[in-house]
């Protein structure tokens, strides 16, 4: 991998994330990575993402493992969005874990992409697992 797409990549992960409301400022988000194919979020669970089993609302895990993908995939600078995705939870989320999710691309071949996520805690269990099939449309994050 050269330096010249790591550096893109981290520059697209930087542009998309200063103005993104949903995942910084609604959800508390923060972008750890963004290179080529691949990208790592971070959120921690708080009170109000608890839902009334008092464990983390699976609507917020996927929503960071969508928010990993979007930037996984839009990485190369060519503008992607999901069209499509699955996700199997497997462990609660709970009050005050820091939720780690990576997210890797596995295929890349004309417009779309396969992107596969890995939501875990702060002790490595894995809570969710999120697969995503991207598409690309007309444009670019970073003008080209």
């Amino acid at each position: 991998m050269n330096t010249e797409a790591k550096d893109l990549a981290r520059q697209v992960g930087q542009t998309m994330f200063a103005v993104d409301t949903a995942s910084k400022d609604t959800m508390g988000m923060e972008l750890v990575t963004c290179e080529p194919g691949r990208a790592v979020m971070r959120m921690t669970v708080k009170a109000l993402h608890l839902n009334g089993h008092q464990i983390c609302h699976g609507g917020f895990i996927f929503t960071l493992a969508d928010s990993t993908f979007a930037f996984a995939c839009n990485s190369y600078n060519k503008a992607a969005v999901a069209a499509g995705c699955t996700i199997e939870f497997l462990k609660p989320g709970q009050l005050g874990d820091v939720l780690m999710c990576e997210g890797v691309e596995q295929t890349l071949s004309g417009r779309h992409g396969i992107y596969d996520m890995k939501v875990s805690n702060q002790r490595g269990d894995v809570i969710a697992l999120f697969r995503g099939k991207s598409a690309q449309i007309q444009g670019t994050v970073i003008p080209a």
